[in-house]
């Protein structure tokens, strides 16, 4: 097995994220760069937008913010390229990339691998009807079908590599295969190697989202400093699967234990069953280590066997929906917005009735700035400044604009206080809704394209995960409790950081010192967290279904919450349909500890100050 370690910047989170990271990260010197522009709600987009041109449905990004302006300096210093910008359409990013190079005079070879795309076999995949994996819900209309994706692993990135690649587009792999691939073609990995697989898929999950790993959404976020300039990620990964996490030099933001923390935990559900295409993978024990400024180690991670099925998402239409935003000022600000969405709601529905149209199939009124996030536990305060946040679905898009045109026209009856910035009226859009479920691995045809030459690609399943194979971690020990114990909100003893899993929030808490553990373990129960989010829970805090996991290696938690996200994604009208917010929610949690604990805290806060 080769010695050396092999650096890999992440360049991208996701389509229409800054352009700054791949100059910066050439800059800084890697051998890879890698790019993440998907997720259910880009496939969607990029569906709809192929369905009108079949010429579209690719990251534009990619070839106009990347290559354009720095392919030159790609080739020049050999750096390897490796993007899921391919989105729904792979095969014309690929197209778009080889003009490019011509144009330029660049002799680069580009691999496009496709197999990922199953919409043109949907005959065949409605006729066996797979219900959706996590609901238990029927499969959708066809007719309302716009996407339909496998996730792939990082095999056929590696073999595209191996074939002399000098930059891979793919469609919809999973995030962290982008770096795994490189790493199984550095170090020579196997599928077999379940822990290296793992530590991998890790270092590809830190790299995924860009300056996520390097102070961007971070608790302590005025330690990140010029975000304006924030450092993207680089990933030093050495053949034993344990890495270092950097940002060039001279950059903004920051890499701590708290940052990179909350990256680990961020979106990943179970930590000892994160599954992926390539392994599952245990991430409950693995230590994150500061080893100097803007220097973190990560230790390598646990695996097992990878499934036999690759998750396949499925979007479909199902109405549409539509709202804006609108501010009120002065007294009784949160009052009087309450009386206009009341009645904007109250025209509309006057309307629709003289049309025949049926009631909006949901509606959603959010006072932003009255607490209304916090639910029960909202302060009393009286805000002098509100934005309200009106939405609502329904079957008929033109029932949505009559909402919208009421919303707009009320504008003179309204209570006093009415302010906004905006341009054109809103208009409605499709609610897009995410069905998932497991396609066998053998029914999927990969290939890879090099310049006109194709490769048929085909895994080999091997052994299939068994579950019972998990050994849970023992739950922290009982707080050791004192008679003179106070309150504090979890934000002084932790780090958070929240996002989406479709429809469920997924909480990640890690203990700023491992003695604060116990503690926060015993303070944020199952139930107490459900009636934190009990008004966003379908059903409320007593219908509540939350997972709670412990992770020792990390001193952390970590919750997944079911329902409480408003369906998620594009088919949600909340404010918040992917959860981000919800981590700033928890820190308001109170936890008990003793006085003399409570005491060092002051004393180490006002060192730090």
């Amino acid at each position: 097995m080769p010695n050396k370690s092999v650096r890999i910047g992440g360049a991208s989170g996701y389509w229409g994220e800054s352009a700054m990271a791949t100059p910066q990260l050439l800059g800084a010197g890697v051998d890879y760069l890698v790019y993440d522009y998907l997720a259910e709600i880009t496939m969607s987009i990029m569906a709809r937008a192929h369905a009108k041109d079949p010429a579209l449905g690719f990251a534009g990004d990619f070839i106009s913010a990347v290559l354009k302006p720095h392919a030159r300096t790609i080739a020049t210093q050999g750096v390897k390229v490796i993007a899921n910008a391919g989105g729904v359409n792979p095969a014309a990013c690929g197209e778009a990339a080889r003009a490019l190079l011509k144009e330029q005079g660049l002799d680069l070879k580009i691999a496009v691998i496709t197999g990922d795309n199953l919409l043109a076999e949907l005959d065949r995949i409605a006729a066996t009807a797979p219900t959706e994996m996590f609901t238990g819900a029927a499969f959708p209309d066809r007719d309302r079908i716009a996407s339909i994706n496998a996730y792939l692993g990082a095999f056929p990135i590696a073999r595209a590599l191996a074939e002399g690649a000098d930059i891979v587009i793919t469609g919809r792999c999973v995030d962290s295969a982008v770096t795994l691939g490189a790493c199984i073609h550095e170090f020579g990995w196997s599928p077999d190697d379940h822990d290296l697989m793992a530590s991998g898929s890790l270092a590809g999950h830190l790299l995924e989202c860009g300056p996520q790993a390097t102070g961007g959404n971070y608790t302590d976020w005025e330690e990140a400093g010029d975000i304006a300039n924030i450092g993207y990620p680089i990933g030093t990964v050495s053949p034993d699967g344990s890495f270092t996490v950097t940002k060039p030099e001279g950059t903004g933001g920051c890499v701590t234990v708290g940052t990179v923390s909350e990256q680990m935990l961020y979106e990943i559900g179970d930590p000892q069953a994160y599954m992926l295409p390539d392994v599952v993978c245990d991430f409950s024990a693995v230590a994150i280590t500061q080893l100097g400024p803007d220097e973190v180690h990560v230790s390598a991670a646990r695996g097992y066997p990878a499934p036999h099925h690759y998750k396949t998402c499925l979007t479909y239409g199902e109405g549409f929906r539509g709202g804006t935003y609108v501010s009120f000022y002065g007294f009784d600000a949160a009052r009087k917005a309450q009386k206009f969405c009341d009645n904007v709601f109250a025209r509309a529905r006057k309307i629709l009735r003289g049309h025949n149209l049926g009631d909006y199939s949901e509606t959603s009124v959010e006072l932003i700035g009255a607490d209304s996030q916090f639910g029960e536990f909202a302060s009393d305060h009286q805000p002098r400044e509100v934005v309200a946040k009106i939405a609502a679905k329904h079957d008929e898009a033109a029932a949505i604009g009559i909402l919208l045109r009421e919303l707009a026209g009320l504008g003179l009856a309204t209570p006093p206080g009415l302010s906004g910035f905006s341009g054109a009226r809103a208009k409605p859009s499709p609610v897009v809704r995410l069905f998932s479920y497991l396609t066998p691995k053998q029914d999927i045809a990969i290939r890879i394209d090099i310049d006109g030459r194709s490769v048929d690609f085909s895994g080999q399943p091997g052994q299939a995960f068994d579950p019972s194979a998990i050994i849970r971690p023992a739950d922290p020990e009982r707080p050791a409790l004192s008679d003179a114990m106070v309150s504090v909100p979890l934000i002084r003893l932790a780090w958070a950081r929240s996002g989406d899993k479709g429809n469920k929030a997924n909480i990640g808490v890690i203990a700023r010192d491992p003695a604060y553990l116990p503690f926060i373990w015993a303070a944020l129960t199952p139930e107490s967290v459900a009636r934190r989010f009990g008004h966003f829970i379908e059903g409320g805090a007593d219908a509540a279904k939350i997972e709670k996991f412990h992770l020792p290696g990390s001193h952390a938690i970590n919750f997944l919450i079911d329902a409480v996200l408003g369906g998620g994604g594009v088919a949600s009208i909340r404010n918040d349909a992917q959860g981000k917010g919800y981590g700033q929610i928890l820190l308001a949690h109170p936890v008990a500890i003793p006085a003399a604990l409570a005491d060092k805290l002051e004393e180490l806060e006002g060192h730090s100050r």
